[in-house]
């Protein structure tokens, strides 16, 4: 398949050009995105095993509520290294009354808090910075992927028609966020770029398809 870039006969040099071989995996309800990504990372490093997988979730007490810091907990777990870069450590209660947090908000704010407290004691490695995307291209041209959380609202999907709507990017059957403008969040696979055209490859568990 040739670029947009070599089409125009502009040769792309080593490193210009990134897709990783992460295998899709789906998510198979509304709230287990992160999982289903966390599955996605540990089959691409080889590590996925199903039943360890399932008992790690209940080592770690996830349930229903998973937040980024849970991930980071999760990889840990597994023994992949990883660095966990957010720009708020601990609970940002700017979400409070985000419709997408409102619900678990308060019921988890200790305990997300808690995770932060123990980070280091526990290994799990957590720094407060902001990432670009050159960090983003370095880090995939190394051969490493990323999990990151998105607002599904504002992703944008080349497969499908335009103008894209935001239901492309949840699982059949689940509620559509076409008429939802809040924030949606939702976690994604980063797997590659392609530096000439700007577009960074990433694997959605919301479908099977898509990435």
């Amino acid at each position: 398949m040739r670029t947009e870039a070599e089409a125009a006969g502009q040769p792309l040099e080593p490193g210009d050009f990134v897709q990783l071989p992460v295998p899709i995996i789906q998510q198979l309800y509304h709230w287990d995105c992160g999982l289903a990504c966390s599955r996605m990372v540990l089959r691409y490093l080889g590590q996925l095993d199903d039943g360890e997988f399932e008992n790690a979730l209940q080592e770690l007490q996830l349930t229903r509520s998973i937040w980024t810091i849970d991930l980071a907990y999760l990889m840990r777990h597994f023994g992949v290294r990883h660095r966990f870069c957010t720009q708020t450590l601990g609970v940002d209660k700017g979400y409070k009354n985000q419709s997408f947090y409102r619900k678990h908000f308060d019921t988890e704010e200790t305990r997300v808090n808690q995770l932060f407290a123990q980070a280091k004691a526990c290994k799990v490695q957590v720094e407060k910075c902001t990432v670009s995307v050159q960090d983003i291209q370095v880090h995939l041209a190394q051969g490493h992927v990323a999990i990151v959380l998105v607002n599904s609202g504002v992703l944008h999907c080349d497969l499908c028609s335009s103008p894209v709507k935001y239901c492309c990017f949840t699982p059949s059957g689940h509620r559509c966020f076409c008429r939802t403008p809040d924030y949606q969040g939702h976690f994604i696979v980063l797997r590659g770029y392609n530096r000439a055209t700007g577009c960074i490859f990433y694997n959605n568990p919301a479908y099977a398809d898509r990435g």
